[in-house]
């Protein structure tokens, strides 16, 4: 089985797969672990170890293993966990890895190994043009041609970044529950917060995307992942498939196109 990391600011996702992925690219199993800087290897393997145990997988079942990583300190780290508990090698998506992307951004080596993921899945899965919009520490936003190239992209603050924003840099605004307010004029402070983030995060993407498709030729198929994905796509309606688990399945197509 393949083990899948995507290393971000906030949030670790894992996944296991089949050798193959199947028909789908989906992961058999996923996990969601907080990240932290300050975790040794070994409390890593550990608690890797632990969440596949409660999922009836053993260590000896991982025979492979692709990392794609936002926080470049925590790299060597899980290289660690992989060659030590796991006893894996594992591929780092970086400079010299196929990915079937061309990628088109002025400096290729800029563009983050989440988002290289992103757009190998969206390929595989769907084709181009396609955007992908990843609701994450950041929002990002990224497009894909119909000649599979990775065109470019726009990033945003994450709507949990603005919220914890608005908290300390202000003296008497508060945080907030992230729902939907009844109407955009809030009549209270917390409506008024929850309007500003909710409906305001809303028509930036749907205003985003649109730029996006007129600029890609129109015609995009337009998908939505990561940790939000649910809930901007019941509010915003824009988006043809919600997929939160698209970096790891493009960290399965990658490894597959390396193997």
């Amino acid at each position: 089985m393949l083990l899948a990391l995507d290393i971000g600011n906030t949030n670790i996702s894992v996944g296991v797969f089949d050798s193959d992925g199947g028909p789908n690219h989906e992961p058999t199993a996923t996990w969601r672990i907080a990240t932290d800087r300050d975790r040794m290897p070994d409390e890593y393997g550990l608690l890797l170890s632990n969440l596949l145990s409660l999922k009836g997988f053993i260590v000896g079942d991982i025979s492979s293993a692709a990392i794609c990583s936002g926080v470049p300190p925590l790299t060597p780290v899980f290289q660690e966990v992989c060659t030590g508990p796991f006893g894996v090698e594992p591929m780092v998506v970086g400079a010299g890895v196929k990915t079937g992307v061309r990628i088109l951004y002025d400096s290729p080596r800029d563009v983050g190994a989440d988002r290289i993921a992103d757009a190998a899945a969206a390929l595989a899965l769907y084709g181009g043009p396609a955007i992908v919009v990843d609701f994450g520490t950041a929002t990002v936003f990224d497009a894909i041609s119909v000649d599979a190239e990775y065109v470019g992209g726009a990033i945003a603050p994450g709507i949990s970044v603005a919220a914890d924003s608005l908290y300390h840099s202000t003296s008497q605004l508060r945080r907030v529950e992230l729902d939907r307010p009844s109407s955009a004029i809030g009549r209270n402070t917390v409506h008024a917060i929850q309007s500003g983030l909710v409906f305001g995060y809303t028509d930036m993407v749907k205003g985003m995307v649109a730029r996006f498709d007129e600029e890609l030729g129109g015609g995009c198929k337009v998908i939505a992942t990561g940790g939000l994905a649910d809930f901007f796509s019941k509010e915003a309606g824009i988006f043809d498939v919600v997929l939160p688990n698209l970096t790891l399945s493009g960290l399965q197509i990658i490894h597959a196109l390396n193997s």
